[in-house]
């Protein structure tokens, strides 16, 4: 039986063999966060977000089965400021059309609780791994949890004073989705199998966190964007209301309430660190083709240098348009993906270094 933790590496290929399940298991799960954060986008950009009033975990999946319950729902939806302020004159038929999007979100992420526990008690009890590879991913189950807990807390946050959620909500719930999604990808990939690689000995890990701790800066950074709808307005590049440092980004008082609440100024931090990643992917790229190529681990460096350049190309193009759905929903996905590719990077730098 394998004996693995978060920080250990696998050493064999009998013991890689032996976790490949998990590893197709974890990556699954992965790829189901993925997806709901696409969901989530879809309801997000179509303001179906507060549909459903009430959080029922259990009855909650069985969508209402006829009329009468239909109308209960609907009743429960007209109580909330979103109903009395934006959608006055909305019919029935088109509450349905914003409940359908905000119950499958709801319902893909029940499914993802379902898929993490059910294999995992099933690999406990086969032993494919040990107990201390068991402790961790229970933390990951008790972080999905969390995560459950804060996109019920952000969809509080719109039922009593405000019209859409709290973007404060928003953005804690974005990024704990961001933290279990890229947990996950490190975990599996510490179980792949391990062989000494020189390059990775001579790689130092320290560029690559800074790289990643700047991604998902930026993406809590975008959570507050769309939570003010911040990317509805300023829609020109590269100028910012017709300057390259706009005038009004520090109009609030106190100051600190500008990071948060002012969408000029989270539209500029969010432009700013954009350009701060594409900077430093840069420079890590020069860097290690002077150093000694993309051989071995590092042929993920051109990879994220690339996938940097294609976010900040598709968020470009996203602003100039008027943020349509599936581009915004695209820009959304790829920087996962991007945090995805990049803590890989890291883990395979740590595990082939050993």
């Amino acid at each position: 039986m394998a004996s693995i933790g978060m920080g250990q590496s696998i050493t064999t290929t009998v013991e890689a063999d032996r976790l490949r399940a998990v590893r197709i298991w974890l990556y699954s799960v992965a790829l189901m966060i993925l997806a709901t954060l696409v969901l989530g986008g879809i309801t997000r950009l179509t303001g179906s977000g507060l549909s459903i009033t009430l959080w029922q975990p259990i009855s909650g999946t069985i969508p209402p089965l006829n009329d009468a319950a239909w109308q209960q729902m609907f009743e429960q939806y007209k109580q909330i400021p979103q109903y009395s302020v934006d959608n006055p004159n909305m019919t029935l038929e088109g509450f349905k059309a914003i409940f359908w999007p905000e119950w499958g979100h709801r319902l893909l992420d029940r499914l993802i609780g379902i898929a993490f526990a059910v294999p995992f008690l099933v690999f406990l009890v086969q032993r494919r791994f040990s107990w201390k590879l068991a402790a961790p991913l229970a933390l990951l189950f008790v972080l999905g949890g969390l995560q459950g807990l804060l996109g019920w807390l952000m969809v509080h946050s719109g039922l009593s004073v405000l019209t859409s959620v709290s973007q404060y909500w928003l953005a804690a719930h974005l990024t704990a989705a961001l933290v279990l999604f890229l947990a996950l990808i490190w975990v599996a990939r510490s179980l792949e199998p391990s062989s000494k690689d020189a390059a990775a000995v001579r790689t130092a890990r320290w560029p690559v966190v800074l790289l990643l701790v700047l991604i998902v800066v930026q993406i809590a950074a975008g959570g507050f964007v769309a939570g003010l709808k911040a990317g509805m307005g300023y829609n020109t590049w590269p100028l910012m209301d017709g300057a390259l440092i706009p005038a009004g980004l520090g109009v609030m008082q106190p100051l600190w309430k500008n990071i948060f609440e002012n969408a000029e100024t989270v539209q500029f931090i969010h432009r700013s660190i954009a350009y701060v990643i594409v900077l430093y992917a840069a420079f890590l790229v020069w860097r290690q083709s002077r150093a000694g190529g993309f051989a071995g681990v590092n042929g993920w460096l051109p990879r994220l240098g690339a996938l940097v350049l294609l976010q900040v190309a598709l968020g470009i193009t996203t602003l100039l348009t008027f943020v349509p759905l599936p581009l915004a929903l695209g820009h959304q996905a790829l920087a996962f993906m991007l945090a995805g590719a990049t803590i890989a990077y890291l883990a395979d730098l740590t595990r082939l270094r050993r």
